[in-house]
Formats: C-alpha cells, sequence, structure tokens
C-alpha cells in the first residue's frame, strides 16, 4: 500500500528546492566539469588518447542506460530511499574518482556515478512535482529545476576550468563529498516520503531496456570514434533496436511496465521528450566544441574558457524569471515556438565563426541569444514533458524526461563528431584554419537540430490549439454520449 506524501504546509519548501536542485546540480555538471582537465588527467594517470574518451562514456554509458529503471525502483521502492541511496553512492564514488591514482580506477569511479545518478536523478523531478503540487509554486521550481539543468554542463566546464587552473582537477570531483553530505544529512528531515507502493518490477522489460538503452548509448559512443561502418557501432546499435523493439512489445502487455506507455499517448508530453532530445543534443555539443575553438583556435587558457560560459550560464538562470513573468499571460506553446525560434537564430550566427572570430562580439552576441531560446525552452520542455502525468506515474515521467536529456546528449554528440571528423578530414592535427571550419560545420548541423525542434514546437502548439478548441465546440448532446 502506498502512503502518501507529506502536505506541502508543513514543509520548508525553500530547503526541499535547496536539497533537490543540490543534487540534480552536482550530478549534472559532473558529466562535464573534467572536460577543460582532460589533458591535466592524460598526462597524470597515462591514458591513451583512445582511453581518454572514457572519462566520459563511462558515466554515460551507465547513467543511460539504467535511468528508467532508477525511475521505476523509486516509484516502488520510496523516492525519498532511492533519492539517497543514491546520492550516498555518488558521494563515495566521487570520492574514489578524486584520490584515483590510475586510469582504471578513474573509469570504474565514473562509471559508478552513472548508476547512482541514474537512480538519485529521476527520483529529484518526481519529488520536486509531489512536493509542489500548486500550479503556480510547481511552474516555479520547475523553471528552476529546469535552469540547473540546462545550465549544468557550463557551470560544470567553468568550475573545472577554475580548479584546473588554481588547484588540480581532482578538486572538481572531491567538491562533491562535502555537497553530498549535506544533502545527505537534510534529506530524511526535509523531503517528502512517498513509502513503497505495491507492484514489483518487470524483470525481463527491465533487462531490455537496461541493455538496450546501454547498447544505444555504447554505440554512439563508438560512432563518434570508430564511424558509422564499424562492426563495434552497427552491432550495438542493431542490437538496441531490437532489445527497445522488444520493449515496448512487452510493455503494452505488461500489467505493471516500467515506462507505462500511456506517458506517450499526450502529443505534448511526447513532443516534449522528442524536442529535448533535439536541443540538448544541439546545446551539449556546443559545450563541447566550443570549448575546443576557444583554447585550440583562440588559444585561451581553461581557466579563461570556463569564464567565457559565464553569459550563457547567466541567461539560463535569468530565463527563470522570464517564464514566471510571460507564462500567466501568454501561451506556453507559443512562448516555446518563439524560444525555439531565437535559438535557432542563435546557433546559426554562432556557426558563422571562422579562425579569426573574437569572443566580443562575434562568440559573445551569438551566445546571449542562444541562452534566452535555449534557457526558455528548456523549462518549457520540462513542464509540457511532466504535464498532465498522476502522482504515481511521476517516476516514471522524470525518467522519460532524464533519458532524453542524456540521449539527446550522447546522439548529438556523437554525430557532431562525426561531422567534426568530415570537416577537418579526419586530420589528428588540423591546422587553426581547417579546425575552425570544423567548429562552424559542427554548430550549421546543430542549427539543423533547432530547425527539428521548431517543428516539434509548431506540433505541440497545434496540438494545444486543438484541445482549446474541443470544450468550445462541444454540444450537449455530444458530452453526453461521449
Amino acid at each position: 500500500m502506498s502512503v502518501p506524501a507529506l502536505r506541502p504546509s508543513t514543509r520548508k519548501r525553500g530547503v526541499v528546492l535547496a536539497v533537490i536542485l543540490g543534487c540534480q546540480l552536482m550530478m549534472t555538471l559532473d558529466a562535464s566539469i573534467v572536460t577543460t582537465a582532460l589533458p591535466h588527467i592524460k598526462d597524470e594517470l597515462e591514458f591513451t588518447d583512445s582511453s581518454l574518451s572514457w572519462i566520459q562514456n563511462s558515466y554515460v554509458l551507465v547513467f543511460g542506460g539504467l535511468l528508467l529503471l532508477g525511475a521505476r525502483t523509486g516509484d516502488l521502492v520510496g523516492r525519498r530511499r532511492v533519492f539517497m541511496v543514491g546520492t550516498g553512492l555518488f558521494t563515495a564514488a566521487s570520492l574514489l574518482a578524486g584520490v584515483a591514482q590510475s586510469s582504471e580506477v578513474l573509469v570504474g569511479a565514473r562509471a559508478l556515478q552513472g548508476l547512482a545518478a541514474a537512480f538519485a536523478i529521476p527520483a529529484t523531478l518526481a519529488l520536486l512535482i509531489t512536493s509542489f503540487p500548486a500550479p503556480e509554486e510547481r511552474t516555479r521550481a520547475i523553471a528552476i529545476y529546469s535552469a540547473v539543468i540546462g545550465a549544468g554542463g557550463s557551470v560544470g566546464i567553468i568550475v573545472g576550468g577554475v580548479f584546473t587552473e588554481y588547484l588540480s582537477w581532482r578538486w572538481g570531483l572531491l567538491v562533491n563529498v562535502p555537497i553530498g553530505i549535506a544533502i545527505l544529512a537534510l534529506s530524511p528531515r526535509h523531503l517528502p516520503d512517498t513509502g513503497r507502493q505495491s507492484g514489483r518490477v518487470d524483470v525481463l522489460g527491465a533487462i531490455c531496456i537496461t541493455l538496450g538503452m546501454s547498447a544505444l548509448v555504447y554505440g554512439l559512443v563508438e560512432a563518434a570514434e570508430a564511424g558509422w561502418a564499424s562492426p563495434t557501432t552497427l552491432v550495438p546499435l542493431g542490437s538496441a533496436l531490437a532489445l527497445i523493439l522488444a520493449f515496448v512489445l512487452l510493455e503494452r502487455r505488461h500489467s505493471q511496465p516500467i515506462v507505462p506507455l500511456r506517458l506517450f499517448a499526450d502529443v505534448e508530453r511526447s513532443g516534449a521528450y522528442l524536442g529535448r532530445v533535439l536541443i540538448v543534443g544541439a546545446m551539449f555539443s556546443t559545450f563541447y566544441f566550443l570549448s575546443q575553438f576557444l583554447q585550440n583556435v583562440r588559444g585561451l587558457s581553461p581557466l579563461a574558457t570556463g569564464f567565457a560560459y559565464i553569459p550563457l550560464t547567466g541567461m539560463f538562470f535569468a530565463m527563470v524569471y522570464v517564464v514566471r513573468l510571460l507564462a500567466p499571460r501568454a501561451s506556453k506553446a507559443v512562448l516555446l515556438v518563439v524560444s525555439l525560434a531565437l535559438a535557432t537564430i542563435g546557433m546559426a550566427w554562432l556557426s558563422r565563426i571562422d579562425a579569426g572570430t573574437a569572443f566580443w562580439p562575434g562568440i559573445l552576441l551569438p551566445l546571449l541569444v542562444l541562452g534566452v531560446g535555449q534557457g526558455i525552452a528548456i523549462i518549457l520542455f520540462t513542464d509540457f514533458g511532466m504535464s498532465g502525468i498522476e502522482p504515481h506515474d511521476a517516476g516514471a515521467g522524470s525518467g522519460l524526461v532524464n533519458t532524453a536529456h542524456q540521449l539527446g546528449g550522447s546522439i548529438g554528440l556523437a554525430l557532431l563528431t562525426v561531422v567534426f571528423g568530415s570537416a577537418v578530414d579526419h586530420d589528428n592535427s588540423p591546422s587553426t584554419v581547417l579546425a575552425a571550419h570544423g567548429y562552424a560545420t559542427v554548430f550549421e548541423v546543430a542549427t539543423l537540430f533547432y530547425v527539428l525542434a521548431v517543428l516539434v514546437g509548431v506540433a505541440i502548439l497545434t496540438a494545444d490549439l486543438r484541445r482549446r478548441v474541443q470544450p468550445a465546440n462541444a454540444t450537449p448532446a455530444s458530452v453526453a454520449t461521449s
């Protein structure tokens, strides 16, 4: 039997929000916090060029593969309990990664971080939804939550650059330890305990989706390194397709599925998942390639590169207040389309860079436009992705939002890494002019991601308009017979 959550009025909402956002930010920025430090890590722990990518990939692979299983576990076992176990494991894994003396230990610790995040992160959004049931409060909380997710990658680069420049790359991982301890200390007292739900995990479905997601992420990672025609790419991608198809068939027949397929029946929700894949794929790749452009072409230090992301990060957080101001006064679907159009303009502008482009105005201004559009869009896609979901499905809905986010980053980076390699003719040490051309080409393709996202936004707007018109057109007779 499920234990109902405590009433929001009995809790200090500010502390609840701080605990949830602290955990989300800690785990989100860890996907990028080592980006500016990779050359230092390579030299210190004697990574090879090919093995270095596994510092990122081990985290992404395990995280992406287990997200939906983690979400279902939270629904059944209790979200606060799973949140705390995941946070505790993440804290311990961060300590292990921070003191690692070999490449094998570091990669293993990063995989443990991914495992912990896969169980803790779906619980964060589900806890947020149940903690803020009032529409106005929920909109505000989701806006802040989305800004943290959207800005996490750039914040990670900033923090990583500071630590690498002045202390050590290790502090980018060790800083999680006191944060994690503080979260664990506050959670039992302030987070709502949803208790256990009656039910069981669809074991066969869990195996299919976990292996399928892992194979998909692994195949995309290999595509970036070995190419799309390589057996190490085709075999896992083919296996992923078969396993995900099997999962869908199993879920249609199971009485207690890991992911209720009814969550995809709503056009606005499904569009939010797809749109999130597209815009996160474009933005995550922008973080990765722009960082390299600033260091390899413009000659910036890791610290200066990190600071270059401050305007973009500022826009993400500023959009929280913009959405709070505009949402009650305008259609969210219209606002979504406008924000995606702005993001498209910003990315298209950024794609005009060349080897001589200065940070001001050629990079800063398009980043500001991109930050406004992306910042609003990520908030609204989160809102649409969780709209209309019943409390008992909040974990599954949160898992889908975060899975779309993770897949977007993996798919985007894999595709655009291949694009960059083709643009520089797979030269391992391209000239600055050729490298700049490669980065510009990447941003051109990323612009297409946003164009597709605009089309998704239009589909959401169309569905929203139809939903608003239907009640007005319904007659008493039609209602009575429906």
